[in-house]
């Protein structure tokens, strides 16, 4: 419960350190938040390395955690600090708790780890939920295959979580297209307290923020492109490429490409990549943009892998759009194109064997004619952030009383 004549805190915590959707997701929230609230200020509790490069507005800031990145082995390493992981991962809860401690927000939302990576912030959630403070878990539309999420939480010890340490679960997406905790064996009170908010609908940057994007000043004017983008770039590099090879074939295409690399796409790859593209007639390449909605907006159609992110933005400002999927190490990105493709929503190709360039070369031509979103009716679709600000205002207003402290977990 918020004290009279104080300014309302939010605390949104976003464990990710690698890749740009968790941390675009928390900053769409926020912003979402302190425009429905002049009064409401978030603070971002982040490990991307680079959240200084986005622009926040008024009333939202971040504080920076040390950066842990996942290997391909399923292991974890530092970021950028070079000591020992168990040091790191010791300085990130420390910085977790004493910033809840110092911030003393009135509404805590985790994004997507019910414990934090390695379990971080679970003695931060007991400590506020004791406290009076409401804690919300926020998942994206889908997590995984169930069976492997099943397995994980288990190891995770994530459902329990659910039951004992969160006061509501909201779902940015919907039930048609997909459950992230479908085929989870959940306790009854999990379910109860869910919410499906819809996809959170992203508006335009301003025109004095979008002009300082020197991509949407190199695309100004009429000029229709097709907009390739791999989100961060860590692993998009494939799906680049078959979109590449498409336009160096010679075939005919709809419109020229323009590639977003990703700021994670290492080095040597980008510059391969730039290469390839310099030779290609009208094509053009940039390594990254904080206002791809203004890209977006102004592309004749969208290919993507189809994260959650550029997912909402390809809706947000309904434009065609072909989702090449990853499929390893998560089925996240296959099961929402699918699902998007049984609705109308979007096109989808896999890459089941080879990436024949003739077949990419077919579903561009075919992205050429195909018709937006929005011709494919489905409720509620777009409204996320209006749903989420009428839920924190909710559960703001609740009398403290009603929040039942529990004791903090160890382990």
């Amino acid at each position: 419960m918020t004290l009279p004549g104080r300014r309302k805190r939010v605390l949104i915590y976003s464990h990710d350190s690698f890749g740009l959707g968790h941390l675009r997701r928390c900053r769409a929230i926020a912003q979402g938040l302190v425009a429905a609230d002049p009064e409401l200020s978030v603070l971002i509790l982040s490990g991307s390395p680079i959240i200084g490069r986005f622009d926040f507005g008024e009333r939202v800031d971040f504080v920076r955690i040390p950066g842990i990145i996942k290997l391909a082995n399923g292991e974890y390493t530092t970021l950028a600090l070079g000591i020992d992981l168990e040091q790191t991962l010791a300085m990130r809860e420390a910085i977790i708790r004493h910033t809840a401690l110092a911030y003393a927000p009135d509404l805590f939302i985790v994004d997507k780890e019910p414990l934090g990576l390695r379990g971080e912030v679970r003695d931060t959630l007991a400590l506020l939920r004791g406290r009076g403070c409401p804690v919300v878990l926020g998942l994206r539309d889908v997590l995984d295959d169930p069976a492997v999420l099943a397995d994980e939480w288990r190891r995770k010890g994530a459902v329990a979580a659910l039951a004992e340490l969160y006061d509501e679960i909201w779902v940015y997406g919907l039930p048609q297209i997909c459950d992230p905790l479908d085929g989870l064996e959940l306790p009854p009170s999990v379910p109860r307290k869910t919410v499906f908010t819809g996809y959170l609908r992203r508006p335009l940057p301003a025109p004095a923020a979008a002009s300082n994007s020197v991509a949407a000043q190199a695309f100004a004017g009429d000029a229709r492109y097709l907009l390739v983008t791999a989100g961060g770039g860590g692993d998009g590099d494939a799906m680049l490429d078959w979109v590449l090879r498409a336009y160096e074939s010679g075939a005919v295409l709809p419109h020229p490409p323009l590639f977003v690399l990703g700021p994670f796409m290492p080095a040597d790859r980008q510059q391969h990549l730039r290469l390839r593209i310099q030779a290609v007639p009208q094509a053009a390449a940039i390594t990254f943009d904080a206002y791809l909605e203004t890209l977006i907006d102004r592309a004749a159609a969208v290919v993507t892998m189809g994260g959650y992110n550029t997912f909402c933005e390809v809706l947000s400002f309904d434009k065609p759009a072909l989702i090449v999927p990853r499929e390893q190490p998560r089925q996240e990105q296959r099961i929402r194109a699918e699902r998007a493709s049984s609705l109308g929503l979007a096109a989808v190709l896999r890459a089941n064997g080879p990436r024949a360039t003739d077949a990419m070369i077919t579903a561009l031509r075919q992205l050429g004619q195909q018709a937006p979103p929005s011709t494919g009716v489905v409720p509620g679709l777009l409204d996320g952030i209006e749903n989420v600000q009428r839920l924190a205002r909710r559960i703001m207003s609740r009398p403290a009383a009603r929040l039942l402290p529990i004791a903090a977990a160890g382990g």
